[in-house]
C-alpha cells in the first residue's frame, strides 16, 4: 500500500538519490549533453533541500518509493524509484498533485515532459492529460541557460 506524506528535511538526501537516478533514466539523449553532464548527484543533493516545502513523498512498506513537487498550477517533478515503477505509485502521486493544484484554486494543471521520454508521455496520456504542443523549457545549468525540448501536458481539474 502506498502512503503519502509531506516531505521532511530528513527525506531529502534519499530523495536526491532517487531524483538523480530517475532523471538519468529519462533524459540522456533527449536533452543537451551539457545539461546531462551537469546533473550530478551532488547537484541534486544541493537542490533537494530547498524543495522540501513543495514535495510530497510516497512510501511503500516504509521505503521511499517516489515523490511529486507541485508549485502553483505546475506539477514540476514526478519520480518513482525503479523498483516501484508499474506498481501504481505514479498514479497515486499524480492524483495527489492534481488534488494540490485544485486546492490552490486552479482549473488546470500542467507539466513539462521531455519530448523523447515516451514512457512518461504514454503514462500521462493514459491518465487523461493532453499534449498541448512544444514547450522549449529553459533550464539553468552551470550559470548558462539551456533549452530542453519538452512538451506541455495539461489536464482539466474536475470540480464537484
Amino acid at each position: 500500500m502506498t502512503t503519502l506524506r509531506p516531505a521532511t528535511p530528513d527525506d531529502m538526501a534519499e530523495l536526491a538519490e532517487l531524483w538523480h537516478a530517475g532523471w538519468h533514466d529519462a533524459h540522456p539523449g533527449h536533452v543537451p549533453a551539457e545539461l546531462t553532464a551537469s546533473r550530478t548527484l551532488a547537484e541534486f543533493q544541493h537542490r533537494a533541500p530547498g524543495r522540501t516545502a513543495d514535495t510530497t513523498v510516497a512510501e511503500v512498506d516504509g521505503e521511499l518509493a517516489g515523490f511529486v513537487m507541485v508549485v502553483g498550477d505546475e506539477v514540476e517533478q514526478v519520480y518513482v524509484a525503479a523498483p516501484h515503477r508499474g506498481s501504481g505509485v505514479a498514479d497515486v502521486l499524480l492524483d495527489e498533485a492534481v488534488r494540490q493544484v485544485a486546492a490552490g484554486g486552479h482549473d488546470e494543471a500542467w507539466l513539462a515532459v521531455v519530448e523523447g521520454n515516451a514512457r512518461a508521455r504514454r503514462f500521462y496520456e493514459r491518465r487523461g492529460w493532453r499534449d498541448e504542443g512544444a514547450l522549449p523549457y529553459e533550464v539553468t545549468s552551470g550559470g548558462r541557460t539551456l533549452v530542453s525540448p519538452c512538451r506541455r501536458y495539461v489536464v482539466l481539474i474536475p470540480h464537484e
